[in-house]
C-alpha cells in the first residue's frame, strides 16, 4: 500500500495522509465506505471519529460494531480494537468540499481489490449508496440499478464469492434503521455464513 500515493493530484493537494485500510487482517466481515471524512484524514484510520455524535445525527460505524462485538469499546477512538471486522474505503484521499470523482475511484480500484484478496472476508459490508454501487458492479449479477438504498439496508445480497450486506451511512441512519441493520446482521451471525467460501467463483 502506497503510503505516498500521487495517482490523484487533486487530492494529493489537500488530504492530511493517505488512508488505506485497517483492522484485523483474518476478519470475515469487510466494511467499505466511499471517501475518508476529516477525522480519519486527521487519523489515518477509516471511520474514524473525533469520539462525538450529535444526537440529531444517528449513530457511528464504530458504535454499531461494538454493539455486535467486533470492536472493544474500552479502545482509543482514533485507534479503534477491532476483532474480526477490517475497515477501508473506495478513495483514500480527502477532497473536504466534494465527494470523489469516478476517475478518483478507479485510481484507487487497486488498492480496495488487493484489501479484498489480502483479507478474503466472507461478508462485504458497503456503507452508503456509492460504496453499494461499486461493490455490486464487481462482486454480484445483479445491475447496480437494481440495488439502491434505503431498500437494500439491512438485506442479504448473495454475490460471486461474498455475501453483500449493504447499510446506510450510519450517520443518517435512523433509530429504526439502525436496529434493523444490527439486528439482520446478529441474525446473520448466527448463522453458517461461511458457506460463501465454497462457492467463491472469482
Amino acid at each position: 500500500m502506497d503510503e505516498e500515493c500521487q495517482n490523484c493530484p487533486a487530492l494529493c493537494e489537500t488530504r492530511t495522509q493517505v488512508v488505506h485500510g485497517y483492522g484485523d487482517v483474518a476478519a470475515d466481515f469487510l466494511f467499505v465506505g466511499e471517501r475518508p471524512s476529516s477525522a480519519a484524514d486527521a487519523a489515518g484510520v477509516p471511520f474514524a471519529t473525533d469520539g462525538t455524535v450529535e444526537p440529531e445525527s444517528g449513530t457511528t460505524l464504530r458504535r454499531l460494531l461494538e454493539r455486535l462485538g467486533l470492536c472493544d469499546a474500552t479502545s482509543p477512538s482514533e485507534r479503534p480494537g477491532l476483532e474480526n471486522a477490517y475497515l477501508t474505503l473506495l478513495t483514500r484521499c480527502r477532497h473536504p468540499e466534494r465527494s470523489p470523482a469516478d476517475e478518483e475511484v478507479a485510481n484507487c480500484d487497486p488498492y480496495l481489490e488487493a484489501e479484498i484478496r489480502m483479507i478474503n472476508p466472507e461478508i462485504l459490508v458497503p456503507v452508503g449508496e456509492r460504496a453499494l454501487v461499486e461493490l455490486a458492479e464487481e462482486y454480484t449479477r445483479t445491475p447496480a440499478s437494481e440495488l439502491r438504498l434505503p431498500e437494500r439496508h439491512a438485506t442479504t445480497i448473495r454475490g460471486r464469492g461474498f455475501a453483500i450486506v449493504p447499510m446506510i451511512d450510519p450517520q443518517r441512519q435512523s433509530e429504526t434503521q439502525t436496529q434493523s441493520w444490527v439486528e439482520h446482521f446478529a441474525q446473520l451471525l448466527a448463522t453458517d455464513y461461511r458457506q460463501t467460501k465454497g462457492r467463491r467463483e472469482r
